[in-house]
This record gives C-alpha cells, structure tokens and sequence, in this order.
C-alpha cells in the first residue's frame, strides 16, 4: 500500500485549468480517470490526510502509484476526454460511474434495410454511424427535427414502421413531410438509404452549403415580406449552429490522424502528441528533447517523426495503430516529399503530412500545444527547483572549471545594441542555482567619449570595470564582508551593511563566477578589465552560443560540457536570462530615444523637473515664452537652471532683459506662426511618458549605476 505523499505533485506543477487527469498504479495501468474544472483543486483535494477521504477513494490512492494530467480548453472538452479514456482503458475505479445515463450519441443505423436516425447510448453496435458524443440530447433532437426538412429520413421505433406498412398508412411525420415514409413506397428503399448517407455526410461536417440554402431561403422570405417563416429560419439557422457545434477533443467519424505540438526555446523543447481513431483521441504521449544547435524546427520535426514512427517507436503504445492516415504537424518537416513516402511505406497507404489549418483539426492542435507548453513549464520547474539536481549542477562546474568551492553566487553579463546605438547591458545573479532579481543591474555602456563602446568587448571591458570599481570602493569603506558558510537559507545573502542606511551595499562582496556571453574575444576583455583592477579572487568564464563551449582565459581549447549534464543546463539558463534582460533594458532606452525632447539635453534637469515645467506651462511652446524669472518661479527649479532652459530652448544667453528676452520670443513666435518648429512637438509627445513612467532604466537608476 503507498503513501500518497511520495507521488504528490510538487506545489504549483499542477495547473489551475480545466482537464482530465489519470491516476496509474505500479505497473503503469490507469486506475482511475476524472475531470475537471480546476485540476489544481481537484487533485490538492486527494492528497489530504488519508483518514479523511471516503474508503473507496483511500483504496484508490493507496493503489496509485502516480498521477498525471491534461489540459484542455473548456469542461465539455474534460467531458468528452474522460468519456474516451474511461472506455478506452477501463479503470477499476471508475466502475460506479457506469450506468445507462451515459453520453448521448446521433445514431444512423446504416446496416439496417430502412435506416433510421435515432438518439442511442450505452454500447455501440456494428454497422451503426456514430456522431459525437454531444454534451445535450436535447440539441441533437433538435438538429434532427431541423434536418428532416432537408433529409426526411426514417425516425420512426421499429414496431410503429412495421405497423405503418401493414396499415398502408404513413404515421404522422410522413404526413407533415418529416418523414420520406419509405413504409409505405413512396420513397425505395435504394433511395432512403442514399437519403441516410447524405445525412451521415452532413453530421459528419458538411454544413456549409445547407447554411447558405437556409441563408437564402430566410432572406427570401424577408424581401416578399413574410416575416413569420424568415423568423423560423433564422432559429432554424441558429439551432444548427449550435447542434453541430464540436468540441476540440472529437472530430468526424472515422479520422485517423496524428496531432503533434511543440512548445520550446533555443535549448529544448517539449513536444506532445494526441493519437486520433475513429475520430476520438485514443493516446496521449509527450518528450522534452534537447535542441541541438543550428537545427531548426524542420529538421526537429523530422527527427520527431523518425522517432515516433521508426523501428520500436512504430507502436504509439496506445494501441492505434502505427501510421494513421494524417499526420498533423505544426510545421512541415524540411524533406516533405521524403517523409511521406517513407511513412506511406511504412503504412502500405497513403499517408498525408501537413499544418493544420482551420476547423476542429486546428482547434485540437492548440489544445496539444497548451499540453506541451504546460509540460516544458514542467520540465523546468522540477529541473530548476530539485536541490539535489541544483547541487548537481553546482558540482560539475565546479569540477569542469577546477573551482576550489562551488560557485554559489554567480553573475552573469551580456552586451545588447542596435548597429551601435543604445548600448545596454545586464548583470543577472543567481544564488545556490536559481535567480535572485532582485540583484539584477542594467548598465548604460557610455563608451570613452559618452557615445558608446566601439565593439562589443571594449562594452564588456567597460562594464566588468565598473561592476568590479564599485565593489573595490565599496569594500574599502565597509571592510572585507563576512558571506558565511552560506547554510543561512531564511533568505538572500546580502553581504556587508551600509552603516548609514542600513540596507545591503550593492557590490561590496564578489561573486564566486562570473560569465560573460561570449566566446574568447569576450573573456579575453572581461579578464583585462579584473587584472587591471587586481581582482584576482573570482573565477571568469565565456559561453559560447553556436556551440555551447565553456571558454576559460588564457586556453586555447575550450571545455566541453556534455549536454545533458546539470552544470551545462545551469550555465545556459544564467546566460539565456542576462541575454533577455538586457535586451529588454536595450528596448526601453530604444523605445525613449524615439521620443526625444529639447528638454532632454538641459543640464541639471531630470525627469521631475521637466515633468514640474510641463505642468506648469502646459507644453513646450509656452515655456519657449517664458523668462528665466518665471521659469525659476517653478518649484524645484533655480535660478542657473532657469537661464539654462531659456537658452536650450533658442532664446540665446538668458540676461534677464526683457529686450533680450522680447526679441527671443519675437523670433519663436515667428518660427511658430511660420509653421515648421517641429522641436515642440517631441517635447509635448514626450511628456505623458516621462510624467507617467518616469526613467526608462529605473533599475539602473535605483542600483547608481549610470554615475558608477
């Protein structure tokens, strides 16, 4: 008997989403099968303490082993999904929960002489059309009475047909034209079952042409006014809609297809797949693969495919079958032709290879995809937060880069621009393997004239100096601080305390790592940048992308790490995170800079300031009028300042005389009245950004680090 508590999902891996989840026992079969609405209370509410749940639901989870889940978009779909896995692998404990008020299904008995269209449940029969099943009989009845209009086929019980054909006499749907009263000849029995077939075609999806006719129809009847049928028609029109509308987990009878989704990033991906027969999904199976570099979804699909299909992954393990007839993918594998001559082979048909692009096909593929987006979640969750596999990882750098303790404080930097300009770069922490934010810094890289570093290194220089400035100072006024054997997991590892305000000093400790994004060229600049320093107690290393090549300074060979070790996983993640983090603070610098304003090169005023001025004078042409006196009336501002505006503004050095300070205005307002002062309007534009959201880097700002 098993404790529930050794198989119990981790606190947040369950989704709170609609779904269906499988409780297995040891040996993998599925004892149980159940929906709902949020997976993350249903499932929380099983591993409470044993003693409290009813006994059938104590032997269940004694007997389970472990549990697992599917997302799906709405509860009907849950439903519908329960419904199939419930028949498709027979849970023992799911036996109560058979009895005769099971899914409704519309029923075409085409093996019959005279078919007949009739709501059925329970077992399916051979030689019967099946179609759902629905969520509401009664939408089926009322679909069913809507397409005897068009398809009159026989609905009739057998005891009324064959009373009916012994009488002579149609029963009373043939006497209102719902029925082709084939019991009485006025229809042969050849033509009723073409009758039937037409039908089947119809339920089995399509709609669109009896839409248009009933369209048409209702418009008709609107234009010679009979208001009354056009009415009809258009509830007709709805009631169909609605009775044919399918959810994403059942498609038209008989489909045989393979729905692949993947959801990844440059360094893996996860990939879910739903095994479609006889239009229900009938398996479920999914793989998070590592991404090799330089393959791209192509080529990953291909693989994929060779996998799942080849040799001993011929078997789906669903008991599906090997090759359906359509393998839905969500993009085309890059020897298209190749593939599906191969598969085609494999099968002894045609098999067809392709995106799916709209209908109920595409509607279960972005259901797969949430599954494979929840499990790559996952994936990372468990891998970035099991301290066993985070000691792991801390271990093998360790040991690849011949540490003398692992690197439980490690920073990582990155060098993000556009050709050049807005030069922007990160510092991202992560403590005993996983991110510390709050430690995060942006760099605005100003370069040896203000305009920018030349290249890359020479910005990896520039900040690795400053970083490393601020910490030599920063240690000199505080002392060496004392990190501890860092057993104290209350919280962050701060380092020394600024005695004035008793908060932690920023950069008064170093790290154990640091990592720069990049190959030799970066590493070479970042170990002249701690030389020049004398900073020669913290370990330096690059990360290369193409390869994923771990560089150290002064080797000529790099270290490889395999790619399925923890270290190489850690490495990756601390520097995929400095790369999205300084391009975020390279867009907002990018996103301002096109906003610029005259004000903006004012020395001495700040985004207050120039927000106080706006809101004094109301926009930009105004305070073009304004004197050096009036602009120094404005709280925050003096007097120097003021004189300073004046003369960024085009009225020349501020003296105060009102005849200086006339003839300036006089020429504004005739470059106003000419039309072409286009330095106001950025101004103006700019405002409600600086007013609102202030500095565009206020971590930056926060952190000290544009005046480091």
């Amino acid at each position: 008997m098993a404790d529930p508590a050794t198989y119990r999902p981790a606190p947040g891996e369950i989704p709170d989403a609609p779904g269906v989840y499988r409780f297995r026992d040891e040996h993998g079969r599925v004892i149980y099968v159940g929906k709902a609405k949020s997976l993350r209370n249903r499932l929380n509410s099983y591993f409470q303490d044993v003693a409290h749940l009813h006994p059938r639901t104590q032997q269940m989870v004694t007997t389970a082993a472990s549990v697992q889940w599917t997302v799906v978009g709405t509860e009907v779909e849950a439903l519908a999904l329960e419904y199939s896995w419930i028949k498709e692998f027979d849970p023992r404990f799911n036996v109560k929960y058979r009895d005769d008020k099971s899914y409704p299904y519309l029923a075409v008995t085409m093996a019959d002489e005279v078919p007949r269209v009739q709501v059925m449940r329970g077992a399916k029969r051979p030689g019967t059309r099946y179609f759902g099943p629905y969520a509401h009989a009664w939408a089926i009845r009322e679909t069913v009475d809507l397409l005897l209009r068009v398809f009159p086929v026989r609905t009739c019980s057998a005891g009324v047909f064959k009373r009916a054909r012994q009488q002579g006499r149609p029963c009373l749907l043939g006497y209102i034209d719902k029925c082709s009263a084939p019991c009485v000849g006025r229809i042969s029995t050849d033509d009723h079952h073409q009758l039937a077939q037409d039908f089947c075609d119809f339920m089995a999806g399509d709609t669109a042409r009896f839409t248009r006719r009933l369209t048409q129809r209702m418009k008709e009847a609107a234009a010679e006014l009979d208001f009354e049928r056009a009415a009809r028609l258009r509830d007709d029109i709805a009631t169909l809609e609605k009775a044919t509308e399918r959810n994403a987990v059942v498609l038209s009878d008989g489909t045989d297809a393979d729905i692949f989704a993947m959801a990844g990033d440059e360094l893996e991906a996860a990939v879910q797949v739903f095994h479609v027969r006889g239009g229900r999904i009938r398996g479920q199976r999914g793989w998070v693969v590592e991404k090799v570099e330089d393959l791209g979804d192509e080529e990953l699909v291909e693989h994929l495919l060779q996998q799942v299909y080849g040799g001993e992954g011929a078997s789906d393990g669903a008991g599906t079958g090997s090759v359906p007839r359509e393998v839905l993918v969500p993009v085309l594998p890059a020897n298209l032709d190749q593939v599906q001559t191969w598969l085609t082979g494999l099968r002894g048909a045609r098999v067809q290879v392709r995106v799916p692009q709209r209908g109920d096909k595409a509607e279960l593929a972005r259901t797969v995809l949430r599954n494979a987006e929840h499990a790559l979640a996952l994936h990372r969750t468990r891998r970035a937060g099991d301290l066993t596999t985070r000691s792991q990882a801390l271990r093998e750098i360790q040991e690849a880069l011949d540490l003398p303790t692992a690197p439980l404080r490690i920073e990582c930097y990155d060098v993000s621009h556009n050709q050049g300009t807005y030069q922007s770069a990160s510092m991202v922490v992560f403590e005993d393997g996983l991110a510390r934010k709050s430690e995060y810094r942006l760099f605005s890289v100003r370069g040896p004239e203000g305009q920018g570093a030349r290249d890359d290194t020479a910005a990896m220089h520039e900040v690795i100096t400053r970083r490393f400035r601020r910490y030599l100072a920063e240690r000199s006024q505080l002392g060496d601080p004392d990190l501890g054997d860092g057993e104290d997991d209350d919280g962050p590892r701060n380092g020394a305390v600024d005695a004035e305000t008793g908060r932690p000093a920023r950069f008064a400790y170093p790290p154990n790592l640091v990592v720069v994004d990049g190959g030799p060229p970066q590493v070479a600049a970042a170990a002249d940048a701690l030389a020049e320093l004398g900073v020669d107690d913290v370990a330096l290393c690059g990360l290369a992308k193409r390869l994923e090549e771990v560089w150290v300074p002064g080797e000529e060979y790099p270290v490889i790490l395999q790619r399925s070790s923890e270290g190489l996983y850690l490495l990756q993640r601390v520097r995929d995170e400095a790369h999205r983090f300084a391009i975020s603070a390279h867009r907002k610098r990018r996103s301002k800079g096109m906003t610029a304003s005259v004000l903006d090169d004012v020395p001495g005023l700040g985004p207050a300031r120039k927000a106080a001025l706006l809101r004094h004078f109301g926009s930009v042409k105004r305070l073009r009028a304004a004197s050096a006196e009036e602009i120094a009336t404005v709280p925050g501002m003096g007097a120097r300042t003021a004189e300073a505006v004046v003369a960024a503004l085009g009225g020349g050095p501020a003296t105060g005389a009102a005849s200086g300070a006339g003839d300036a205005r006089a020429a504004e307002g005739a470059q106003d009245a000419a039309g072409p002062a286009q330095a106001a309007v950025p101004g103006e534009a700019a405002v409600p950004e600086e007013r609102d959201g202030g500095s565009p880097e206020p971590v930056a700002d926060r952190a000290g680090i544009l005046g480091a």
